[in-house]
């Protein structure tokens, strides 16, 4: 059963010019919002969720280009410096063009909230190897229980989490920065690794061994394939403070100190982020980088749910139980069904593979493949939306993707290792959104087969003999399309013989931009007759503008242009709902297991009294049957 959405299918017009708004979802501006100490908010909030994941690369990046099964580098130094040299680029390359990025590559961005806090909890956890080793045996059951507390407290939402994080997050930095630091004002010779003259004598005099390596290299930046969506939660210029003036520096001093340490004492290779402290503090780096790591997490996991709720706005996802967790940031939200899938996928990574040295190589392809999804998909929306130059698309082609493409064609050796992983759940997510997508589209033209006309069945309820019966009060009609009837509004009049004084029928359209202001979101039509109480609303909105429809009835009722719908009151509003079954059939249009897929996603749909935040106790429903 799918109840009626309410909102049609995306607008046809012109995309408009905003698709890159600054901070898309309203976290651009602290200063609007209280100033210096709200701009300190949104930083310190940015540090602790958008970059907990980069921050915590040291953890087992320069470990896996040292100890790589499948091709480990040497120790000496023209590889170290090259491996620095590489990693510290990689870095610096990689966070420019991902700021104008837009959220692409979906499916494979799935899988890498599956296996990033299963690989970062794992690997913080694995710390006790070193500072405890009597304590191996209980790693994997430890990070089990972290990663549960972690999607446990996801329902309190990414303002409270940030907010804990951020303080913590600081903390971990500034040990980055001095431990790093300390070795590399030891022995400062390792400050030449910052050339690019070093990593790239280090592929051009190394081959297979450094096209491999690039797998391991690409871990340093793991996290920067979040940062898009996470800036729909605190906006651009927090993020770029907290990249330039911390998290930057502090991680090129941690990959330049352990680079030092490998040089000096080789057999350090297992794990040099750890044998870069000091013995006495091990232990208690061990329970700051899992806290640490948690945070990692936390981006991709609010990029989860970004990324699903604009899904679910472009038509890509049924509509699913979307919690606002801000009164401020209307980017900050938490998606329920979401949070505990990724809970039981991570879980299950964390048991199946054991180690983040194992999940280190299904990591680098899942990480890989987004990025060049990114800027694949960017370039192509700058040429068609943008007019771009073809100058100006090939450069970037040729710069950007050269990068990515290495590092993505250097994972594809780990596939049969591990790397299977990712492409497999992209295939399965992939799978399901082309289904529902296309599912819709057989749907829809047979629902508006039953449907008819709106103007006709308008025009016939006006000449029915004898009257309709009307009763007092406002009925509100939601449906997805402009142009027909609602089938609950069909089946009150044909079945009930009565109709309320006012009719309003609303459809919601989602433009394919994220927000519209509201002095443009509303379009009122009498449908020729000015008279009889019947009115059609349509609102237009962002696919990160909220569907809140007593919201927007509120804001019609208070228009002087709203005819029938002004001044009604919208507390005393009743609202009907039009309940599809949707009917398997041996039509043409989709093969039969991807009509099963369909129905099986329909059936979870959310409650569109949920979604668009309607009051239960005013609702009512009509059912009608749709083929398949």
């Amino acid at each position: 059963m799918i109840a009626d959405s309410g909102a049609g299918s995306q607008a046809t017009g012109n995309p408009a010019t905003s698709v890159a708004e600054d901070g898309a979802a309203g976290g651009a501006d602290a200063a609007h919002r209280g100033g210096k100490a709200g701009a300190a908010a949104l930083l310190l909030g940015a540090l602790g969720v958008v970059f907990g994941d980069i921050g915590t690369s040291p953890l087992y990046a320069m470990q896996t280009v040292f100890t790589a099964d499948n091709a480990a580098v040497g120790t000496s130094p023209d590889e170290v410096y090259g491996v620095v040299s590489l990693v510290f680029w990689a870095i610096t390359l990689t966070k420019v063009v991902l700021v104008a990025l837009g959220i692409l590559g979906a499916s494979l961005f799935y899988g890498d909230g599956m296996i990033t806090p299963a690989i970062s909890v794992l690997s913080a956890v694995e710390g006790l190897k070193v500072s405890a080793p009597g304590l191996a045996d209980y790693v994997v059951p430890l990070t089990v229980a972290v990663v549960i507390g972690l999607f446990a407290i996801q329902k309190f939402g990414t303002g409270l989490v940030g907010g804990l994080f951020g303080p913590v997050m600081t903390v971990w930095f500034a040990i980055l920065a001095v431990t790093g630091g300390a070795e590399v004002a030891a022995h400062p010779g390792i400050i030449k690794a910052l050339s690019p003259v070093y990593g790239a004598r280090f592929l051009a005099g190394h081959g297979s061994v450094a096209f491999i390596a690039l797998g391991s290299v690409v871990l340093a930046v793991t996290g920067a394939e979040a940062l898009y969506a996470d800036m729909g939660h605190f906006g651009r210029k927090p993020i770029h403070r907290a990249w330039f003036f911390i998290v930057f520096p502090a991680l090129t001093l941690n990959y330049l100190g352990q680079g030092s340490l490998i040089l000096r004492r080789p057999a350090t290779v297992h794990n040099p982020f750890y044998l870069l402290m000091p013995g006495w503090s091990q232990l208690p780096m061990v329970i700051l980088a899992t806290v640490a790591t948690v945070i990692a997490s936390q981006a991709v996991i609010s990029g989860a749910f970004s990324v699903t709720r604009q899904a679910m706005q472009l038509g890509f996802l049924p509509h699913l139980t979307i919690r606002h967790t801000s009164e401020h940031e209307v980017g900050q939200v938490y998606a329920p069904a979401v949070n505990w899938f990724l809970c039981a996928a991570v879980t299950t990574l964390v048991v199946g593979f054991g180690s983040s040295a194992a999940l280190a190589s299904a990591y680098g392809v899942a990480v890989t493949a987004t990025f060049a999804l990114n800027t694949i998909l960017f370039l192509a929306v700058a040429r068609v939306l943008k007019g771009a130059a073809p100058w100006k698309i090939a450069l970037g082609a040729v710069v950007f993707l050269t990068i990515e493409v290495s590092f993505f064609a250097a994972n594809l050796t780990k596939v049969v290792h591990g790397g299977w992983l990712p492409l497999l759940v992209a295939a399965l997510v992939f799978t399901v959104l082309s289904t529902w997508r296309r599912g819709r589209a057989i749907v829809t033209p047979n629902r508006t087969a039953l449907e008819g006309p709106l103007r006709a069945f308008v025009d016939e309820v006006n000449a029915m003999e004898p009257p309709v019966h009307r009763v007092d009060g406002t009925a509100v009609f939601l449906n997805a399309n402009i142009e027909t009837t609602p089938l609950a509004l069909r089946a009150n009049v044909e079945h009930n013989h009565a109709l309320h004084k006012k009719v309003v029928i609303l459809s919601l359209v989602v433009e394919k931009v994220p927000h519209i202001p509201e002095a443009e979101r509303l379009v009122f039509d009498d449908l020729g007759h000015s008279d009889d109480g019947i009115t059609h609303l349509t609102a237009r909105l962002g696919f990160q503008d909220e569907p809140d429809v007593p919201r927007i009835l509120r804001q019609a009722s208070a228009h002087p242009g709203a005819g029938e719908i002004y001044g009604i009151d919208v507390d005393d509003v009743s609202y009907f709902l039009s309940r599809i079954s949707i009917i398997r059939t041996d039509a043409k249009g989709m093969r039969a297991w991807r009509k099963r897929l369909f129905l099986a996603v329909a059936h979870n749909a959310a409650s569109p009294v949920d979604y668009f935040g309607l009051p239960a106790d005013r609702c009512v429903i009509m059912g009608a049957q749709v083929p398949v």
